[in-house]
């Protein structure tokens, strides 16, 4: 490949004689200084662009070869060295490796759709899908710094080529803002705007700025996931803090994707005032278990990025093997409430075919409901009768059990005896008896009356809690 240092011929595993912490490459660039690493227009000038150097880096039997290189004209392929270096080489099913290199499995789809959201049919003006009231999407370029193998915007990023100078299209997407002022908030994205000369990012970013009624400029990249050196650039972090409403919407789908790297330019969006929230897709091999997605949410958290949205994989042509069943979707997320800070918790949406939009979907936390109260389930299992409003309510002595003990009233909750909260009660107050009995007997032995309380009432030693 032009440009790279001849291909290792020894092993293609990592460096395990790397310091902790410090980012891992694959062989092939193991020699390239860290001025050019950390350049990101050596990284896209080195991203891997075709099957002939895929099949250099990887193992492929020779079916799979001709399948992913048939695939080839379908959808562009780019992964930069830093991104393709998460890849473990040894695994044919690694997380990192499905999200950006070509699968056999594109070639089949049934229920796929070129554009499943129907964004152009909501499109005014080109580049604009107009949906909600309050808002509107902007595709502001059809590159990105990565092709993601599951892109519901592939029918734009197919486009080759790209242009640096405004365009009239360009100026009719801010038009289109400048003249609808229900419009508060305009997501920024593409491809990835990222990818945009300085120049013209500006342009799109500042003219959103300058209108009086936009308040949220709202800026979909992947590129501190795929290229963070590219938020190494100053004069990049200095257009988006110019903007002053600008917020970034990350996209990390697994915790291998949470570098140092990565915090690094997070702190430095920080510092610079743009919060940060992340999108991430449910994906069948991905992160389509509990235990992954609780290790991605806690890294999310501890580079402060706030997890927004978990998205279920849009039916877009070539992706049909990514999909989950929504049960799993929900699965997730039972484990993940009331497990995790509520700050980890994303909202699980399906983005709904014909133009539907979001719709959140939940766990089933509501058991029952009478004209009086609702049963609440917790995510332990506890069961708890909740009355909303503060009026008289009669109660009606009738044999029941269970949720019905509830809807009367006779009962206000039914707790698993054996979760680890009640567990630790009861070892909190074996505790507290245990300290009391130590003091009581300390008073004993000097014969002394027992302390009183800051109230100047003697104390007493607590009942115990009746679960």
């Amino acid at each position: 490949m032009d440009g790279q240092p001849a291909r290792q011929q020894d092993t293609c595993s990592f460096d395990d004689e790397e310091p902790p912490g410090k980012p891992k490459r694959h062989p092939l660039w193991r020699k390239v200084p860290k001025k050019l690493w950390d350049d990101w227009r050596w990284q896209s000038q080195n991203a891997i662009r075709s099957v002939r150097q895929l099949r250099d880096l990887l193992p492929f039997n020779p079916d799979e070869l001709e399948a992913i290189g048939k695939l080839e004209a379908e959808y562009k392929l780019a992964i930069p060295p830093y991104y393709f270096s998460l890849i473990n080489v040894a695994d044919p099913n690694d997380p990192i490796r499905l999200q950006s290199v070509t699968s056999p499995l594109e070639a089949n789809s049934n229920f796929e759709l070129e554009d499943p959201l129907e964004e152009d049919k909501d499109s005014p003006v080109p580049g604009i899908t107009h949906r909600y009231p309050d808002r509107c999407l902007m595709v502001t370029t059809h590159v990105c710094t990565m092709y993601c193998r599951f892109c519901t915007r592939k029918r734009a990023t197919m486009v080759r080529g790209g242009w640096d100078a405004i365009s009239r299209d360009d100026e009719r997407m801010i038009e289109y803002v400048r003249e609808h002022p229900q419009i508060r908030d305009v997501i920024v994205s593409g491809g990835d705007p990222l990818t945009l000369p300085p120049a013209k990012l500006k342009y799109f970013l500042h003219s959103l700025r300058d209108i009086p009624h936009v308040d949220v400029i709202r800026i979909g990249t992947r590129v501190p996931t795929t290229l963070p050196q590219r938020l190494y650039d100053p004069e990049m972090l200095d257009i988006l803090e110019s903007t002053e409403k600008v917020w970034i919407q990350t996209h990390f789908n697994h915790p291998r994707e949470i570098t140092p790297e990565v915090a690094r330019v997070c702190k430095s969006l920080l510092c610079r005032g743009m919060p940060l929230n992340n999108h991430t897709v449910l994906m069948k091999g991905v992160n389509d278990d509990l235990a992954t997605m609780r290790k991605l949410m806690r890294a999310l958290l501890r580079v402060k990025i706030r997890p927004y949205y978990l998205f279920h994989c849009d039916p877009v042509i070539g992706a049909g093997h990514f999909r989950t069943s929504i049960w799993k979707g929900l699965e997730i997320m039972e484990g993940l409430r009331g497990h995790l800070s509520g700050l980890a918790i994303p909202t699980y949406v399906v983005d709904a075919p014909h133009g539907g939009g979001k719709i959140p979907l939940l766990p089933n936390y509501l058991v029952s409901a009478s004209d009086d109260c609702v049963v609440l389930r917790n995510y332990e299992g506890m069961l708890v009768r909740y009355q909303a409003e503060d009026k008289p309510t009669t109660i009606e002595e009738t044999a029941n059990r269970g949720v019905s003990q509830l809807i009367q009233g006779t009962k206000t909750a039914i707790v698993p005896p054996d979760s680890e909260r009640m567990q630790r009660r009861r070892q909190y107050l074996q505790t507290k008896k245990a300290k009391a009995e130590e003091e009581s007997a300390s008073c004993c032995d000097a014969h002394e009356e027992p302390p009183p309380a800051k109230n100047g009432r003697r104390r007493l030693t607590p009942l115990p809690v009746v679960s």
